[in-house]
């Protein structure tokens, strides 16, 4: 697993919508968009319930999750990162995650709705194996 490099890091620590990407039973590709945070090296996200990501790796853990960095003015093509990797389910975690992303996402203020006592949901940590794309993380 490559380390995650410090603007791949920056990247990732900005707030940028990630695409993942899991494989469903017939072999066709679906596509969610979540928020991520970095736990270590893993790419972590957070969900509520065992939606079909969730089953889709706990069946086969191949992943993908692109992600793209803010434009910058006068530049023609905005820099991007996907990353490759095996993921795995894990239950818990989930409303403290949320609740940490969406002052990221959402602004310094955001109180997740998950109520007094959150069901605790389930993580998705994803160990990266490789990673693509166009800026100073390519080829990592």
């Amino acid at each position: 697993m490559p380390a995650v490099g410090p603007e791949l890091r920056a990247l990732i620590d900005s707030g940028p919508l990630a695409h993942v990407v899991t494989i469903n039973p017939d072999g066709s590709p679906q596509v969610t968009i979540v928020w991520i945070a970095l736990d270590g090296d893993d790419v972590v996200s957070a969900h509520m319930g065992r939606y079909r990501k969730l089953r889709n790796i706990e069946r086969d853990p191949r992943i993908s999750i692109s992600i793209q960095a803010p434009p910058q003015p006068g530049v023609f093509m905005a820099d991007y990162a996907v990353l490759y990797g095996n993921a795995a389910v894990e239950p818990g975690g989930a409303a403290a995650l949320l609740q940490r992303l969406g002052r990221l996402y959402v602004g310094p203020d955001f109180e997740f709705p998950l109520g007094p006592d959150p069901a605790p949901g389930y993580l998705l940590r994803t160990r990266i194996k490789r990673v693509t794309g166009h800026g100073p993380w390519a080829g990592q």
